[in-house]
């Protein structure tokens, strides 16, 4: 596999040592000078000095017989811009991109970006999940297997408590996985009883968060839940 990663700052390096021992061909593009000079004795030949969001800089680096783009710079205009032309231009198979803002997510799905990956909203997610407010968390998006993992509690007025999983009437495309309760972690076995305060590990087809919510916690509007989910980073 050639891989052509843009940007090498952390992220980019490890992802490019990470290719190094996986035995997979890789060029790395970087427009800082002085990044670029301190990894030139590492990298060497695989290091391409340019902006990445320039087309004559992607062509140099090979995107054209590339099977996977990387776009992880520090800019989420940048790694937009370098998305866009890696799909739309150069039909590059599968594109994966860094999203510094979550705010910005938006805008990578509108791209149909294959994945992405966000530090603060999965931090976010860590964080919701040890606080016992939150009655739903989204905690996992896989956009290419198009489904998502979440939490959910079992509110006292649910009608899953003290059901078991097999008598449960789940929304259609809802999955349950995992229960956590006490502080440790159960397999959905379908014997299992379910009981007020657990949170319940779904997977789910995306655009059934609604649904679940309503089966679980029917005495709370979906639009609340989701938006107590929902904690907004204010951008630098």
């Amino acid at each position: 596999m050639f891989v052509v990663i843009v940007g090498a700052g952390k992220v980019g390096l490890n992802v490019a040592r990470s290719l190094t021992h996986m035995g997979h061909e890789f060029i790395v593009i970087e427009q800082r000078r002085t990044r670029y000079d301190l990894l030139r004795p590492e990298l060497e030949e695989r290091l391409l000095f340019g902006d990445g969001t320039e087309m004559w800089v992607l062509e140099e680096a090979g995107v054209v017989r590339c099977d996977l783009v990387v776009a992880v710079t520090g800019d989420d205009e940048d790694n937009v811009v370098i998305a866009q032309l890696a799909k739309l231009e150069y039909n590059v198979p599968k594109v994966v991109a860094r999203v510094n803002n979550p705010r910005n997510q938006q805008t990578f799905d509108l791209l149909d970006v294959d994945a992405t990956v966000c530090a603060a909203t999965m931090m976010i997610s860590m964080i919701q999940h040890e606080l016992p407010s939150h009655q739903f968390v989204p905690l996992l998006s896989l956009k290419r297997e198009n489904v998502e993992l979440v939490e959910i509690e079992v509110s006292d007025d649910s009608p899953s408590a003290h059901v078991a999983i097999n008598d449960i009437r789940l929304p259609d495309g809802v999955l349950v996985t995992a229960i956590l309760r006490e502080g440790t972690a159960l397999l959905a076995r379908g014997s299992e009883v379910l009981l007020p305060g657990d949170q319940v590990l779904c997977l789910l087809a995306p655009g059934r968060e609604t649904d679940l919510i309503r089966s679980f916690l029917p005495s709370r509007r979906p639009e609340d839940v989701q938006a107590q989910a929902s904690i907004d980073i204010i951008a630098e």
